[in-house]
């Protein structure tokens, strides 16, 4: 099986309306490792093979993004359980899932008692359109293999 591949590269993110949403311009580029899951599923199953200088318009549907929206990811908790008491919509808190896994919920609503929190990501439901510009491919390393992610320039952690 060939080496999986460091692919480097530049995007700009709108929502289905055509609003920019992020943009990695004038920024340092995004590296992913191939395979991994660094980057959306829906991203990198068709950015493969693309090759150093290649551009491409990518639309990504919700399911191969951040998922659908789920309604059962928003609850209401009483606002003693949480951390701090000055809580106010669009706060963001790690949440224990119960599955071992660690979530961002925001908050979306505040009352003198209780909290709702909505755990889906703030891209959930949403179709996505990426343009993209790959800057470099390359061989990964063994370093990079063995922790399962690019490092940035010099071997470095992003």
């Amino acid at each position: 099986m060939a080496t999986p591949k460091v692919v480097s590269f530049h995007y700009t993110l709108k929502d289905a309306k055509g609003t920019q949403l992020e943009s990695s311009f004038g920024d340092e580029p995004m590296s992913y490792l191939e395979g991994v899951g660094q980057i959306i599923p829906g991203l990198e199953e068709q950015m493969e093979g693309l090759k150093k200088g290649d551009k491409k318009s990518i639309a990504v549907k919700a399911a191969d993004a951040y998922g659908e929206f789920e309604q059962e990811l928003i609850v209401e908790v009483p606002r003693a359980q949480l951390p701090k008491k000055d809580v106010v919509v669009g706060d963001q808190f790690h949440a224990d899932s119960g599955n071992g896994h660690v979530q961002v919920v925001t908050v979306t609503k505040v009352t003198d008692d209780t909290v709702t929190v909505d755990g889906n990501h703030p891209l959930a439901g949403q179709d996505l359109n990426f343009d993209v510009e790959v800057m470099d491919v390359r061989e990964a390393t063994k370093d990079e293999l063995a922790h399962g992610h690019a490092h940035g320039p010099g071997g470095h952690h992003h």
